[in-house]
């Protein structure tokens, strides 16, 4: 019989094959590098799934939406408002190896810091801005919504703040209320762009604004933004006389990407039974006052976040499916939309498990 033969005080071995013996340098060689990259600054931020906020329920021990003046009901379900969160800022940025995971995590994405934080902007101006629009969302939405149930919703149209050097510089404030373009009372913000673009280049405009209890008139000349469009140099929000006091409360999310949730939320308050039929149902959308719902950003991070939340449908913007395609989270069905009417009919379809293949969908047909 052949007998094995052994080295004295060591056990014989294979010797181990060339391209394992790479394998194994490389696989250093690279750990190495992601531990060195780590002690070195990147010019990116990391964008991530953020909370997930049920509208119909409470955040932080307050109900997200309170209201008072009529008669609400009880309701059951969850619509889901959705976030996203920044991980890093232009004073310390996340390292490498944070990156490297973020970059083989489908969830997450990873974006120049100035796409976040734009140079000519502090973060407490990002933050203030973010602020507004939340708010301004909020309000169209109760509008659209006590709309939709048929209340009257008077509204006025303000300056929120005047570009320095432009054609409304020196002439109206912050505060004041259009009351008319060339003797025309704006209807919606909306409106007032197409006013003000009417501009025919040989005359100026007629502006006549409510200054505490004046009423004052301005020419004012529009001259051309970036995107070739005639603009006064102001910006503009709605003040609404709302008929029913609705207090709307989320803390640390701004951006007015939850408009639309807001308003299917108020509407289910405002309306028997249960608009979701206990459903968990997550979108996202900005809302204007003519109830059209807009696209928002991140939405690739908030369908992980919906998913991770326990929503089983998802309401996107028809504007964001360049976005969704191919990237939707297993176990989530994903429904486009362009109108708040719309919403509710998706949200009602789901409720009643009805065929939804008359809606819209991101995924490319079959």
């Amino acid at each position: 019989m052949p007998r094995r033969l052994f080295a004295k005080g060591r056990i014989a071995r294979r010797p181990e094959s060339k391209r394992s013996v790479v394998g194994t340098a490389l696989l250093v060689v690279f750990s190495l590098g992601l531990v060195g990259l780590s002690y070195f600054e990147a010019p990116y931020v990391i964008e991530r799934p953020g909370p997930v906020v049920n509208v119909l329920g409470d955040y932080d021990d307050k109900p997200v939406i309170a209201i008072s003046g009529a008669k609400t009901f009880k309701t059951t379900g969850e619509l889901g408002l959705l976030s996203v969160s920044i991980v890093g800022s232009p004073e310390q940025t996340p390292d490498w190896l944070e990156l490297f995971w973020a970059w083989i995590d489908p969830a997450q994405a990873i974006l120049p810091v100035e796409a976040v934080y734009p140079k000519d902007m502090t973060e407490a101006q990002i933050e203030a801005e973010s602020t507004a629009m939340m708010e301004e969302s909020q309000q169209d939405s109760v509008a659209v919504a006590l709309l939709k149930l048929g209340y009257v919703v008077p509204s006025k149209i303000y300056v929120s703040e005047v570009s320095k050097n432009k054609p409304s510089s020196g002439k109206l404030i912050a505060g004041d209320f259009v009351l008319s373009v060339n003797g025309v009372k704006p209807q919606s913000i909306e409106n007032l762009r197409e006013l003000i673009n009417k501009y025919d280049s040989k005359t100026a405009l007629t502006v006549k604004v409510l200054r505490g209890i004046k009423e004052l008139e301005y020419q004012l000349t529009p001259i051309k933004n970036e995107d070739q469009k005639f603009v006064l140099g102001i910006f503009v929000g709605t003040k609404y006389d709302f008929p029913v006091k609705v207090n709307l409360q989320v803390a640390d999310i701004g951006g007015p990407s939850g408009g639309m949730m807001f308003a299917l939320g108020i509407f289910d308050q405002l309306t028997p039974g249960s608009l979701t039929g206990g459903k968990n149902i997550a979108g996202t959308g900005t809302i204007d006052s003519k109830g059209v719902i807009g696209p928002i950003g991140g939405i690739r991070q908030k369908m992980y976040g919906a998913v991770r939340s326990g929503a089983t449908h998802f309401l996107a913007p028809i504007d964001n499916c360049s976005e969704v395609t191919g990237h939707v989270p297993a176990g989530l069905t994903v429904i486009t939309v362009e109108t708040f009417d719309e919403s509710l009919s998706i949200v009602e379809a789901i409720a009643k498990d009805q065929d939804l293949t008359q809606f819209g969908t991101c995924e490319p047909a079959k």
